[in-house]
């Protein structure tokens, strides 16, 4: 059986169709990723190894995946600093130092907010959580 012109268009425009979506249907399938920075910035203690305490300020930026969401993220921010401040407040002056061990911070300190989000909204609200601001003394 030999291939026709008929074939091939035919193969090609079946390819094709989802790249030709409609405008409406790609902006309701890719979600509009919004930041929300917690006001003002988070200014904490930190466990050092002698007796000089440890100072962390912290800028937070939020982000989420809906516009519609930051309402709620600025219903329970005070929620999300406290949490924030607590994992920092557990934290060895090594781990606020490295490179490595900020990221854990992060992460955890992302992991526990969506816990609490989740817990109070029954939904998982935030995508990434960033520190933006970074200084330790």
């Amino acid at each position: 059986m030999k291939p026709t012109i008929l074939g091939f268009t035919l193969f090609f425009a079946a390819l094709l169709t989802p790249f030709y979506a409609s405008a409406d249907e790609a902006a309701t399938a890719t979600p509009q990723y919004t930041y929300f920075t917690l006001e003002p910035d988070i200014t904490t203690n930190y466990v050092t190894q002698g007796k000089k305490i440890g100072y962390l300020r912290l800028q937070v930026d939020l982000m989420v995946s809906d516009p519609d969401l930051i309402k709620q993220l600025e219903h329970h921010a005070p929620l999300i600093r406290d949490a924030i401040i607590y994992i920092i407040g557990q934290q060895p002056e090594a781990r606020i130092k490295s490179l490595a061990g900020r990221e854990e911070i992060r992460l955890a300190c992302l992991n526990k907010v969506n816990e609490l989000l989740i817990m109070e909204t029954k939904q998982r609200i935030l995508t990434e959580l960033l520190f933006t601001k970074y200084l330790y003394q």
